[in-house]
């Protein structure tokens, strides 16, 4: 398993995502950055996601659309578009490659299925983005 790395700022890329994408009136419950994998806490907080555990931190909610700090508010994209330039070890991942939540990185994206995060829940596009989903 590799870890899937982020190039440039993760920005959603399709072109009139409808209302039914995003998840809405949310905090932070940590410093997040656009693109990180997210679920939602018992707490009614955003979190990182992560693979690590099979566990509630592994239910991914979908994708930051934008940075937040601690309290801020946080909006969760899923079934879109976001310009993410995958890359593992510097490689452009190939069209179609399903990307798992990371059981390393908090909020990361892997090339292999982690502990907690068993089916895909992005996929390589091809030219820099990925096709954000959930696992929920």
């Amino acid at each position: 398993m590799a870890e899937v790395t982020r190039t440039g700022t993760p920005t959603i890329s399709t072109p009139f995502p409808g209302k039914e994408h995003f998840i809405v009136g949310l905090k932070a419950g940590e410093a997040i950055a656009g693109g990180d994998a997210l679920y939602i806490k018992s707490d009614g907080l955003a979190w990182k996601a992560t693979g690590a555990a099979a566990n509630a931190a592994a239910a991914c909610a979908g994708f930051a659309a934008t940075p937040a700090s601690v309290g801020e508010a946080v909006t969760i994209a899923r079934g879109v578009m976001i310009g993410y330039g995958p890359n593992v070890a510097g490689t452009p991942s190939a069209p179609g490659t399903p990307l798992y939540l990371s059981g390393t990185v908090p909020g990361g994206l892997a090339d292999a299925a982690s502990t907690g995060g068993t089916v895909p829940i992005a996929y390589a596009v091809g030219d820099g983005r990925i096709f954000a989903k959930s696992n929920w």
